[in-house]
C-alpha cells in the first residue's frame, strides 16, 4: 500500500500552510516564537490603543513588544501588560513605561529609564505605567477652555460686524483717502520748496558770510571802544543829574523854593495876574498912562 497518496499530500500541504501562516502572522505582529526575550510586567490603569505586538521603544530604538495584556475584571484599574524586552537591554530601577501616540494615531510604549544604570531590575519585575500627555491629549485638555472662549468670540465677531456695517466707518475711509491725497499734495509742495531752497542756498550762504563779516567788524569796533572812559563820563553825568535832583528837592535854591514854597508860587501868580490886568487896562485906556502935548502940560 502506497503511503503518500494524494490525500496525504493534500493534508501535509495544509499543515505546512497553517504553520507558515501562523509564523507569518506572528512575524507581522512583531512576535518571535523562538526568541528569548526577557519578560517584564507593566501596571496600567488605562491601556487605550495598546494591543499585543505593540512596539516598545527606549530612546527612539525598538527594544521589544507587548506579548500579552491581562485585565483584572475584579479590579478594573489594574491592568498588567507583559513586555518582551531584548535580553541585552537592562532596565534600571525607577524605570517607567508610558503609552504614547503620534499624529497618525499609532500607539507605542516608551521606556523612561531610571537614573542609576548600575542598579538594574530583575526579569519579571513590575514597572509603573501611565499615559504620556502628547499633542492630541494637550489639545483635548484645551477643549473646555476653547468652549468657554466661544461665546466671547461670538460677541467680538458681532461687534466687528456691527462696526463694519456702520456707515461712519465707510465715511471715515473716504476721509482717509482725502487725507492721503492732501498729504501727497503737501509732499510734492515740500519737494518743490526743498528744490527751491537748494537753488537759493548758495546766495543765502553768501549773504550769511556778509552778515558774519559785518558782525565781526562791529565786534571789532566794539572791542576798540574805551569802555572805561565812557563809563566814567556816564558816571559824571549821573552825578550832575543827581546834584540837580538834590537841588530841586532842596528848599535852599530858587528852583527848590519854587517847587516847595507855596506862598512864593502864589505871589508870583498874583503878580502875573496884576501885570496881566495892567496890560489889559493900558490897552483899553492908554491916555491914563501916556500924555503928549504940543504946548506943554495942561492942567486938569
Amino acid at each position: 500500500m502506497k503511503f503518500f497518496t494524494n490525500e496525504v499530500k493534500i493534508a501535509l500541504v495544509a499543515v505546512v500552510g497553517i504553520v507558515v501562516l501562523f509564523f507569518g502572522m506572528n512575524y507581522l505582529k512583531g512576535l518571535s516564537l523562538f526568541s528569548s526575550n526577557s519578560s517584564y510586567l507593566a501596571k496600567f490603569s488605562d491601556v487605550s490603543g495598546v494591543s499585543v505586538s505593540s512596539p516598545v521603544y527606549a530612546n527612539g530604538i525598538k527594544v521589544g513588544v507587548v506579548e500579552g495584556i491581562d485585565y483584572d475584571y475584579s479590579n478594573p484599574d489594574h491592568i498588567v501588560a507583559v513586555l518582551g524586552i531584548d535580553p541585552k537591554m537592562k532596565l534600571p530601577r525607577q524605570t517607567r513605561v508610558e503609552i504614547t501616540s503620534d499624529m497618525l494615531g499609532n500607539v507605542k510604549l516608551e521606556l523612561r529609564l531610571g537614573p542609576d544604570m548600575s542598579d538594574v531590575m530583575a526579569v519579571n519585575d513590575t514597572l509603573e505605567g501611565g499615559m504620556q500627555q502628547g499633542l492630541m491629549s494637550k489639545a483635548g485638555a484645551m477643549v473646555p477652555q476653547i468652549e468657554q472662549m466661544l461665546p466671547k468670540l461670538d460677541s467680538i465677531l458681532a461687534s466687528v460686524n456691527a462696526l463694519l456695517a456702520d456707515p461712519a466707518l465707510s465715511h471715515s475711509l473716504h476721509n482717509i483717502d482725502d487725507i492721503t491725497a492732501n498729504l501727497t499734495t503737501t509732499t510734492n509742495e515740500l519737494h518743490r520748496l526743498s528744490a527751491s531752497l537748494n537753488r537759493q542756498m548758495p546766495q543765502m550762504l553768501t549773504k550769511a558770510d556778509g552778515v558774519l563779516a559785518n558782525t565781526e567788524s562791529l565786534t571789532k569796533q566794539l572791542s576798540e571802544v574805551d569802555v572805561a572812559s565812557t563809563m566814567s563820563k556816564v558816571d559824571a553825568t549821573l552825578a550832575n543829574v543827581q546834584q540837580m535832583t538834590s537841588a530841586l528837592n532842596s528848599k535852599e535854591g530858587t528852583l527848590g523854593m519854587l517847587m516847595h514854597d507855596a506862598s512864593l508860587y502864589n505871589n508870583l501868580s498874583n503878580t502875573m495876574y496884576d501885570a496881566d490886568q495892567l496890560l489889559i487896562d493900558f490897552k483899553a485906556h492908554p491916555k491914563r498912562y501916556v500924555h503928549f502935548s504940543v504946548f506943554g502940560k495942561k492942567d486938569n
